[in-house]
C-alpha cells in the first residue's frame, strides 16, 4: 500500500535543502535560509528511509531470499546515478573542472565509492548505504524477537548522547573516512524505524485525524538559526541536539499518522512528481545553483532559473537514467534467478 503524503514529504525534503544552499550561495534573502538549515531536509530523508524500510521489509520473512530482494531494490533505487556523479566528478576534477563536485584524486575517490566519505552533498550516501546493512541486523530480531529491536535502538541512541557523538574521522593510507557522519545520522533513521513498525498496527482515533496537523510542518523554520527563538549555542547544534530530534520526530508524527491521506497539500499530482524527481534533485542541484551565480543576473532571474534548471536536470535524469537503470538492474537479477532452478525473484518496491 503506498502512503502518497511521502512522495510530497520527500519532494518537501529535497526542495528544503535546494532552497538552503540557494540562500548560502547566492546571499539571497541575507543567507537567512542558509547556514546549515539544510540537515533539516536530510533529517526528513532519513526518517522516511528508516521509516519506509521498516514499513516494506519488517512483517516480511527475514530469508536470504527476502534479503537478496532488499538489497536489489535499495541498490538500484541509489546506486547508479550516485555512481555516475561520483566517478563524473572526479574525472571532471582532474580536468581543473569542478562543475560537479571535488573529488580531486584517487583516494578520495575510493573513500566515495566505499562509502566511506563523501564531499558536498554526497556525504549523506555512506551513511544511507550503512544503515541498510544496519537494518538487516534489525529485520533479523523482528519475528522472534522484536524486544531487542527497541533495546538496540535505546542503547546505541544513550551511548551516542553519553559519548557525545564521537568525532571518528580521518584517513587509512590516504583514504577518507567520516563515521561521525554517520552515528550522527543513526537517531533519525532508529526514529523512522520505529514509527514504521508500527504505523499498520496504530490505530489513530478519528478525532485526531485533522488536516490541520500539516501545519507541523511551520516547525521546521522555526529551528533554523536565523529564525529560531532559541537564544542559546545549542541552535547551531541540529545533528548533535536531542531535542532537534523530538521537533523533527514530531513533525513526521503528525504528517505521517495524524495528516488524513488526502489531505490536498501532501496528496496531489505535483507533489507526486516532486517525490519521484526528490534524489536526482537533490544531487544535482548545488553544481546548477553554482553555475547560475555566476551569472550576472538579478537574484530573483537566478532563483528561477537555479530551480527550474533543477528540477528539468532532475527530471531528465529520473526518466533518462534513474528509472530504465533501476528496472533494468531487477530484470536482469530476475532473469539469472529464474535461470536457477526453484528461486524466483519478485520485484520489491
Amino acid at each position: 500500500m503506498e502512503i502518497r503524503k511521502l512522495n510530497t514529504l520527500r519532494g518537501l525534503a529535497a526542495l528544503i535543502v535546494f532552497f538552503t544552499h540557494f540562500s548560502d550561495i547566492t546571499n539571497w534573502l541575507g543567507g537567512s535560509l542558509g547556514g546549515g538549515s539544510g540537515a533539516y531536509g536530510v533529517m526528513l530523508f532519513f526518517l522516511l528511509s528508516g521509516f519506509l524500510m521498516s514499513y516494506l521489509y519488517m512483517d516480511r520473512d527475514f530469508s536470504r531470499e527476502n534479503v537478496k530482494r532488499y538489497f536489489l531494490a535499495r541498490g538500484a533505487r541509489v546506486l547508479p546515478l550516485y555512481f555516475i556523479v561520483v566517478l563524473s566528478s572526479y574525472f571532471l576534477s582532474q580536468y581543473g573542472s569542478e562543475q560537479l563536485y571535488n573529488i580531486p584524486d584517487f583516494n578520495v575517490l575510493l573513500g566515495h565509492l566505499l562509502f566511506l566519505y563523501g564531499e558536498s552533498v554526497l556525504w549523506t550516501i555512506p551513511p544511507e548505504i550503512q544503515f541498510y546493512f544496519l537494518f538487516i541486523v534489525l529485520w533479523s530480531f523482528a519475528k522472534y524477537r522484536a524486544g531487542y529491536i527497541y533495546l538496540t535502538i535505546v542503547a546505541v541512541m544513550l551511548f551516542l548522547f553519553f559519548a557525545n557523538f564521537p568525532r571518528i574521522y580521518g584517513e587509512i593510507n590516504g583514504v577518507p573516512y567520516n563515521v561521525f557522519n554517520v552515528l550522527r545520522s543513526l537517531p533519525f533513521f532508529f526514529v523512522g524505524v520505529l514509527f514504521g513498525m508500527h504505523y499498520k498496527a496504530f490505530n489513530v482515533p478519528h478525532y485526531l485525524q485533522k488536516h490541520w496537523f500539516v501545519f507541523a510542518l511551520l516547525l521546521i523554520p522555526l529551528m533554523y538559526p536565523e529564525f529560531t527563538p532559541i537564544s542559546t549555542a545549542d541552535k547551531q547544534k541540529m545533528w548533535l541536539s536531542y531535542e532537534v530530534l523530538l521537533v523533527m520526530s514530531t513533525v513526521f508524527f503528525c504528517i505521517v499518522f495524524l495528516v488524513p491521506d488526502n489531505n490536498l497539500l501532501l496528496a496531489n499530482k505535483f507533489g507526486d512528481f516532486i517525490g519521484k524527481i526528490s534524489y536526482s534533485l537533490y544531487l544535482l542541484h548545488m553544481p546548477i545553483i553554482s553555475l547560475v551565480n555566476e551569472q550576472n543576473i538579478s537574484i530573483e532571474l537566478k532563483l528561477f532559473l537555479s530551480l527550474t534548471l533543477s528540477i528539468a536536470a532532475a527530471f531528465v535524469s529520473y526518466r533518462m537514467f534513474e528509472r530504465p537503470m533501476a528496472n533494468f538492474i531487477r530484470r536482469f537479477a530476475e532473469a539469472k534467478s529464474n535461470d536457477r532452478p526453484g528461486i524466483t525473484v519478485q520485484s520489491s518496491v
